[in-house]
């Protein structure tokens, strides 16, 4: 019988998480990107809403706009399932004097806007889908290895820091590319507000690949070929990592429900309080509005609190107020006005987000092997590249099935659904077992 030989990780090369600490200035730079990324497929999502309910993309498109969506996305996020950690543990190996990071950050983040660009200017549906692949292939290979930043960066003790102002900048990016997307519907300039999207992302990457360091050196492939090292980003070593999946499947739920609003916010001003096109730039800010209040309120101590007690109670907290916010939106009335109710029911889905934000990569960081963080964060991320299309999937048929029924309700139900979401992915944490501050962060299987 011969003995099996094992073939080293970068984890257990001997890498391990930094012990210097970072200022301030340093953890805004690394979460800066972050800003650009969280603001494409949300202003992307927003200005396909808009051309469809307006008839810019034919009247199919029109009549069924969350079927539509769902078809133009699907296959994109199928690709950034399979791209981002595939090449997020191909960056982890990787040795250039950018760093192991920062060629793929560049590369993704042109490529971006080449893409948003096409987008833009398609009006055929069956283009603008090839674009919106292309586009989930080049994002997702730049933000693979971008999540690999904190752990190669960031200590263990700053990891709660540093985790809320990722929450901070991803929800500060996602109002962005709703307020470019708000200004675009309000001012029939789709084009423009896609390729300002790009324009934007492009900027923010300048953040990182000027002033952020490299990071530690990439470990040896030991002998290897890349594709052996492909073959490493989906190896079923993983599955014994009990509580890194059960985190993900919670994530994927809750950004199911999170996902929602984004998705759906323009139908719900124009269809379900009957706001006129023209007029809903106003309403749009108002909802930004509420969302970066609450954001702002929750982010930072959501951080610490997870620190001093945990943070599977502080993701628990934060479903069920952004569940109460969801569910303040569903109910809401207005006859072509935005109501307080809707108002209210965005802070209060803004403050349970943007704590769920800054607690859930301080979780996923303190059980992934800090060397092979590419591959791990690369693979948390299929949860959010999933989060979407499945929102759509569901939402979307849902929402035109009852407005097929009883029109302008259709919204209602798709943030219904939301809550349900939000709710279910409590559940998985409940097994999860949230290593101390002081733990050594764990090898690789």
């Amino acid at each position: 019988m011969t003995a099996e030989v094992a073939v080293p990780t970068p984890a257990a090369a001997g890498l391990a998480r930094p012990a210097a600490r970072l200022s301030v200035s340093s953890l805004i730079r690394i979460s800066l990107y972050w800003l650009g990324l969280s603001s494409v497929f949300i202003g992307l999502s927003q200005i396909l809403d808009g051309r469809m309910a307006t008839g810019a993309l034919g009247p199919d498109a029109q009549r069924e706009v969350g079927g539509t969506l769902f078809r133009l996305t699907v296959a994109g996020s199928v690709i950034a399932a399979l791209v981002q950690p595939t090449v997020g543990v191909l960056s982890d190996y990787t040795a250039s004097r950018w760093g192991r990071r920062k060629p793929y950050i560049v590369i993704g983040s042109t490529l971006d806007l080449v893409f948003l660009a096409g987008i833009a200017l398609s009006s055929d549906l069956v283009a603008i889908a090839a674009f919106i692949m292309l586009l989930q292939v080049s994002a997702n290979f730049a933000q693979g290895p971008f999540q690999g930043y904190i752990p190669d960066l960031v200590p263990a003790e700053q990891t709660g820091i540093a985790s809320s102002l990722v929450g901070l900048f991803s929800v500060l990016g996602q109002v962005c590319g709703f307020g470019i997307a708000a200004a675009a519907l309000a001012t029939d300039s789709f084009a423009l507000g896609t390729v300002a999207l790009g324009l934007l992302e492009f900027a923010m990457m300048f953040s990182v690949v000027v002033r952020v360091p490299d990071g530690p050196p990439a470990p040896d492939r030991a002998g290897r070929s890349w594709i052996g090292v492909v073959r490493e980003a989906w190896g079923s070593d993983i599955l014994r990592q009990r509580n890194f999946l059960l985190i993900v499947a919670s994530r994927l739920l809750i950004l199911m429900g999170g996902t929602m609003l984004i998705n759906f916010s323009p139908l719900f001003l124009m269809r379900t309080l009957g706001i006129e096109q023209h007029a809903t730039f106003a309403p749009n800010l108002m909802l930004i509005a509420a969302v970066v209040v609450g954001n702002a309120i929750a982010v930072i101590p959501a951080g610490r609190i997870g620190d001093r007690i945990g943070r599977r109670p502080v993701v628990w907290a934060a479903c069920l107020v952004a569940a109460s916010g969801m569910a303040l939106c569903a109910t809401a009335s207005g006859n072509g006005t935005l109501p307080p109710q809707g108002i209210l029911g965005a802070g209060l889905f803004g403050t349970g987000m943007g704590a769920f934000l800054s607690v859930d990569w301080a979780l996923l960081t303190s059980v992934v092997p800090g060397a092979s963080s590419g591959r791990y964060m690369g693979i948390s991320n299929v949860a959010t590249a999933m989060a979407g299309v499945f929102s759509i999937a569901t939402g979307g048929p849902l929402l035109d099935a009852v407005d097929a029924g009883s029109f302008g309700n259709g919204a209602r139900a798709a943030f219904v659904l939301a809550v349900a979401y939000l709710i279910l992915g409590m559940l998985p944490l409940i097994w999860v077992k949230e290593p101390r501050r002081t733990q050594p962060i764990p090898a690789a299987a």
